[in-house]
């Protein structure tokens, strides 16, 4: 795992050393944009809206838009700045207080992190760790992660501090769904048999239970189409493509060498037959890199 984070625990003037790794990962399908003509991959370029120029990754920075258009730029250095002026929990995940852990909505976690602790912070580290597990508490904490302040829990799992990013109060948003303004009628005889049919159908929980059957049908259908050859290799198309621009400059070269081979030739004397055969030779490995060129761009396209 790769630590994504790295500062302590703090509490008073306690601090643990911790490296923190994201808990969880996404399965990728391996799908990727393509020309669906010839199979080449699609690229995107960041574009300036203003110029139409393209722009190098160390020209971008982040801008406020203010209400008259005008634009407030702010550098990586800017907020790094910032960041450690303002931001005291940078490097620290700030212990406010604990809670129960029923008392926070499930729906405030964002992320979840393991926590692991340095070398000479072991000790410190599983205290806090048994310490959370006794008193049946969950701790709520402030920590900055890529630049961006958040609310967080720290909990236990087996043996290994947990950290989970929480949503801001503000960042919940309420539903107004119409239904929640109507009067419902339900009978209590219905409520009881739809109870009782969920409890007839209840079992324990084995995430081992629930494949995913759209990433296996997905795996499947590539295998078919990797064993009935219904494929394309773009690698060919731009090999020709560049065989075909390599010999386009090759042609331009050799006219130019012939160029002045000729010319220098007009001027001299005693080098004129060596300047002409020269020439000669140059026209030559022009028509024939001409030829190839041709030979390339005509070439078909391989599509197996």
């Amino acid at each position: 795992m790769r630590t994504v984070w790295k500062g302590t625990i703090g509490f008073g003037s306690f601090a643990i050393p911790v490296k923190a790794y994201s808990a969880t990962g996404e399965y990728s399908s391996g799908l990727t944009q393509v020309h669906a003509v010839d199979g080449g991959r699609i690229r995107y370029k960041r574009v300036c809206e203003v110029d139409d120029a393209e722009v190098p990754q160390e020209e971008i920075a982040k801008g406020y838009t203010t209400a008259g258009g005008e634009v407030v730029v702010l550098s990586e250095a800017d907020l790094a700045e910032l960041a450690d002026v303002a931001l005291p929990t940078a490097h620290s995940i700030q212990i406010l207080g604990f809670v129960d852990p029923g008392d926070i909505d499930p729906l405030y976690f964002v992320k979840s992190y393991y926590l692991e602790p340095e070398v000479p912070a072991t000790k410190p580290y599983v205290l806090l760790g048994e310490a959370l597990q006794q008193a049946g508490r969950v701790a709520v904490v402030r920590v900055t992660i890529r630049q961006r302040e958040t609310l967080g829990a720290l909990s236990v799992r087996g043996k290994v501090v947990m950290l989970d990013t929480m949503h801001w109060p503000g960042e919940i948003r309420t539903p107004d769904f119409p239904f929640l303004h109507e009067d419902v009628d339900l009978r209590v005889t219905e409520v009881k048999a739809a109870a009782n049919m969920i409890e007839n159908l209840s079992l324990g929980f084995d995430p081992a239970d629930y494949p995913d059957t759209y990433s296996d049908a997905l795996a499947e259908l590539i295998e078919a189409r990797i064993e009935g050859r219904e494929v394309l290799t773009p690698s060919a198309t731009v090999q020709e493509e560049g065989v075909a621009e390599l010999l386009r400059a090759l042609q331009e070269s050799t006219q130019d060498r012939a160029d002045t081979d000729q010319a220098g030739a007009e001027g001299a004397a005693e080098p004129a037959g060596r300047a002409g055969e020269a020439a000669r030779r140059a026209e030559t490995a022009a028509e024939q890199a001409r030829r190839a060129a041709e030979q390339a761009r005509s070439a078909p396209r391989t599509n197996r």
